[in-house]
């Protein structure tokens, strides 16, 4: 185990998260930032998001200099701490994009997505990138009445959207049955276009194509403020005609972005592998990722090497933005978060939890993604993703591209380009808002379980998130 923080039952929690943590910690960090420097694009953050634009545009223009800076090393924040889930799923909302955009943009903007599983499983393949991507879709399952009925909405709603049984079908217990079994399950939603992957993974074979590529790579140089032209670093000026802002839930480090994006956090666990008696009673051997839909849902995946490892929110967001540095967890999240791997499965043979940790990922206002790039002021931008950047960063990357090259593509014409979400209030607002708002959420499940009735605070918290 590497890392510190507290303790759950002997298991260290904090430090780098499991996928990390079983390749022996992250690698030696390549060298910083020597000094001042020009260069044609600037990226703030080696993220999914800057590699993704960095290796784009190489692919584009291989003769512009482009230069990476990375406070920590390639895939420190949500890149390597992630569920492991390349999701085809839009993040933001259809009505929002629709309402400035029309329909036909919305669905577009959600056919690409789809697209960006396969484009991502492709690029993986192409390049040697064993990252134990498995394209078996994802299925939600609800576990309460209530649950049930928003989930049948769901189907619907995306029926109204024009997507057919091809995309999203409702589960039967049955057919849920045939591809996993969870205990207490009352039905379920299947859509094919989501994948499996250990990030770290893709995340040091993306890193290393960047270089590979021409890129230049510097670790351990931290960003303090953008501006037309510069990225402005402790050891001097990285003067570009692009600085382009890739840092998601890590934007509030920036100066004068505090209210732009606020970093939510996620927590997760990972279990012993489980035995292969265990297994063919769960089943699951299609390897889709799994989604519980309560109003405070958890995410699942199974592993490669046999565990199940499931995430939610936990501590949601620190006061005035802060970001960790160590995934810390607290042990009532991860005890919280065994519990509920246990109500879903079992006590899993007694297997135990191998590992805990926590990552930050970066929400807009409006729970909007959005990318763009302003040629007045040479500022360019992606961020916001809501927990779906796995995915979504790739797609922001191919659309960087496009925008910094100053062509006109379908990419740039999707709906979330330019897209202006307000800014977050200010503290202690947000604070109290987001704390309570997840809550209500817990609250709302609570009394859905002892019911079996939607619980109104779940609307109540919708309202006050602005979702």
């Amino acid at each position: 185990m590497h890392g510190g923080g507290s303790s759950l039952n002997g298991i260290a929690t904090g430090g780098p998260s499991f996928w990390w943590a079983r390749r022996g910690g992250p690698p030696a960090r390549r060298p910083s930032l020597p000094g001042p420097l020009d260069a044609d694009v600037a990226i703030v953050g080696a993220g999914y998001t800057g590699l993704w634009t960095a290796w784009y545009l190489k692919q584009a223009r291989p003769d512009w200099r482009i230069v990476v800076l990375e406070r920590e090393h390639a895939g420190f924040g949500a890149s390597g701490r992630n569920g492991g889930w390349l999701s085809g799923l839009l993040a933001g909302s259809r009505e929002a994009w629709a309402a400035t955009h029309g329909r036909d943009a919305v669905v577009a903007a959600q056919r690409a997505m789809f697209a960006t599983v396969g484009e991502v499983a492709g690029w993986a393949s192409a390049h040697g990138v064993d990252c134990d991507l498995v394209v078996g879709g994802s299925v939600d399952v609800a576990t309460t009445a209530p649950a049930l009925h928003r989930l049948r909405e769901r189907v619907a709603w995306q029926r109204s959207w024009g997507f057919g049984e091809e995309d999203w079908r409702e589960l039967s217990p049955s057919e849920l049955d045939g591809r996993l079994r969870v205990r207490g399950a009352r039905g379920g939603a299947f859509t094919p276009h989501c994948a499996r992957l250990d990030p770290v993974k893709l995340v040091l074979g993306l890193a290393d194509a960047v270089e590979a590529a021409g890129v230049e790579l510097y670790e351990g140089t931290a960003v303090h403020e953008v501006r037309p032209g510069v990225a402005d670093t402790e050891v001097g000026e990285v003067r570009a005609r692009w600085v382009v802002s890739a840092l998601e839930g890590y934007t509030a480090g920036l100066a004068g972005r505090k209210r732009t994006l606020v970093p939510l956090n996620s927590s997760m666990i990972v279990t012993e592998p489980l035995g292969e008696a265990l297994w063919a009673a769960i089943g699951w051997e299609g390897m889709e990722t799994l989604r519980e839909v309560s109003h405070a849902y958890c995410y699942l995946q199974r592993t490669a090497d046999g565990r199940i490892a499931i995430g939610g929110r936990g501590v949601p967001y620190r006061f005035a933005s802060r970001t960790d540095r160590a995934g810390e967890i607290p042990d009532a999240t991860a005890t919280a978060l065994r519990d509920r791997l246990h109500r879903l499965f079992g006590d899993l043979g007694g297997a135990g939890v191998a590992h805990a940790w926590a990552g930050t990922l970066g929400v807009s206002r409006d729970w909007c993604p959005s990318v763009g790039a302003d040629p007045a002021t040479g500022l360019a931008w992606a961020g916001g993703y809501v927990g779906d950047g796995v995915s979504t960063t790739n797609l922001a990357g191919r659309t960087l591209r496009d925008l910094l090259l100053g062509e006109a593509t379908p990419l740039t014409r999707l709906p979330w380009v330019g897209h202006p979400s307000p800014a977050w209030e200010p503290e202690p607002l947000r604070f109290l808002a987001i704390r309570g708002v997840y809550g209500l959420y817990r609250r709302a499940d609570d009394a859905e379980e002892r019911t079996g009735r939607p619980s109104p605070l779940a609307a109540v918290a919708d309202a006050v998130a602005g979702r």
